[in-house]
């Protein structure tokens, strides 16, 4: 299918100097959202991840099984989402939480670096849904779309979400190595036309992980592809996301740019290891390891 053709059926991509100065305004904002209500959202909208290559079943399900007995620990709290792992822990984490809300995340089709032959990455998804995956994070090819070859990378994560089986398909940018915000627009446009139910910033195995700068410009484009064609598509904010602050600072990108409609787990998610006891830590107003 083509899609390169239809972008400019869209508002132009906003500029650098214009996504500099919303940032600065959102920051100010921000410093309403630094409360315990907002704070509790956000760790309820966590994908708590591992994908380590020190992760093993023992990690995974020692994880798992803590993640699984939040609930009972903080009887008052909303627990994370979901649990983020790679491909083959997808079993493990399923038998570890089973009974619970707790949703299992996998990354797949060639994460993070996406270079792998799309047969490869078609069997990956397919075999990580197959083993109890809700939901699946795959990488955007990113040398098609930093070669201008639009419809390449649109169409192979077509194809990934036919290989998606009804999962969840969320789709990562890696913003950090497209930089511009006309690249990071156009590729949010490309993935949300291809079939993303989410669009996701980063790997976070590249120095350049989330930036609000990087959020802007992926909500704007959510928003337009919204007015355009009605479909809601979700954000989700990872790599380098550590603190509360941090966490309420994506918080009020989204309710900014997007309203508070998208403030639901269904639309909002942050992919994070530490933040999540940072943020309890902020909620509970002490130093809290749990996760």
């Amino acid at each position: 299918m083509e899609y390169a053709n239809h972008l400019n059926e869209y508002a132009p991509a906003p500029t650098a100097e214009d996504v500099a100065a919303t940032v600065a305004t959102l920051r100010q904002r921000a410093t309403a959202n630094h409360n315990a209500e907002v704070y509790k959202f956000c760790l309820s909208a966590i994908d708590l991840t591992t994908l380590s290559c020190c992760d093993s079943q023992e990690s995974v399900e020692a994880m798992a099984r803590r993640a699984a007995q939040f609930e009972m620990d903080f009887p008052h709290l909303q627990n994370v989402a979901s649990i983020c792992v790679y491909p083959p822990f997808v079993e493990t984490v399923g038998l570890n939480i089973d009974g619970t809300p707790l949703r299992i995340t996998s990354v797949a089709g060639g994460f993070p670096s996406s270079q792998t032959f799309l047969e490869v990455k078609m069997l990956e998804v397919a075999m990580a849904i197959e083993n109890g995956a809700d939901e699946v994070d795959v990488v955007i090819n990113v040398g098609e779309i930093l070669s201008g070859a639009y419809d390449e990378a649109a169409n192979e994560i077509e194809v990934l979400r036919g290989e998606s089986d009804g999962a969840t398909l969320k789709v990562i940018l890696e913003t950090g190595a497209l930089k511009s915000p006309e690249l990071i627009y156009n590729a949010s446009l490309l993935a949300m036309a291809a079939g993303a139910d989410f669009i996701k910033t980063s790997t976070g195995k590249i120095d350049v992980s989330a930036t609000p700068e990087a959020a802007v410009v992926m909500c704007k484009a959510i928003n337009e592809y919204y007015q355009k064609t009605g479909r809601k598509v979700g954000f989700k904010a990872a790599g380098g996301v550590r603190t509360a602050e941090d966490a309420a600072l994506y918080y009020t990108i989204v309710k900014e740019i997007l309203g508070e409609e998208w403030l639901t787990t269904e639309l909002f998610r942050i992919g994070a290891s530490s933040a999540a006891n940072n943020i309890l830590s902020a909620i509970e107003g002490k130093d809290i390891c749990y996760f």
